[in-house]
């Protein structure tokens, strides 16, 4: 008999002068609809990337004057709001690149396939086939490799970014300010 013991949501802490460091400088909107800094979001896929876990809990340190109850609501629905965003765009992408590749890879399939068949055939009488078969064999190496490509290293390329999203998505209710 196994028992499932829940798992311990790793915690990133990262200590603010004041709100606005979560933020960008240049975007004055309230607190809900601002855009957040690229600073912030660099400090976060640094630290949470050395956390293995799925669970992820974020504890964001604000000096004592400057705590402020309804700036914590509104900034913890920004971040989740951004996460989730982030997080389907990311996924979207892969999933257009995924399928790039592979119709990429079947157009090469295909292109070797119909090269192959004017060969077997016999194109040295006709010069429409041979042009045919000086055309198609290119095309199928190249749709064949840039499709690989896509797959194997444009989509893995991405997968440091959607690991951080995922996680960060998942934080539903994990995110506190603290006073120092």
């Amino acid at each position: 008999m196994t028992h499932l013991t829940p798992s311990i949501p790793e915690t990133i802490s990262m200590q603010l002068k004041r709100y606005n460091d979560i933020f960008s400088d240049f975007d004055i909107q309230p607190y809900s609809s601002r855009s957040l800094s690229e600073d912030f979001i660099d400090e976060l896929k640094r630290v949470a990337r050395d956390k293995r876990g799925n669970e992820i809990e974020l504890t964001l340190y604000i000096p004592k004057e400057e705590h402020n109850e309804p700036h914590n609501i509104a900034i913890k629905e920004r971040l989740m709001a951004h996460f989730k965003k982030h997080y389907q765009l990311f996924l979207e992408e892969r999933r257009k690149i995924m399928k790039l590749g592979i119709s990429m890879v079947a157009m090469g399939i295909l292109f070797m396939i119909a090269a192959t068949l004017i060969v077997f055939g016999g194109p040295s009488k006709s010069l429409y086939l041979s042009f045919l078969i000086i055309f198609l064999e290119p095309a199928a190496w190249f749709l064949l490799w840039e499709g690989m490509d896509q797959i194997i290293f444009n989509s893995r390329h991405m997968s440091e970014d959607l690991d951080f999203y995922r996680k960060m998505s998942g934080l539903n209710g994990r995110i506190h300010f603290k006073s120092y």
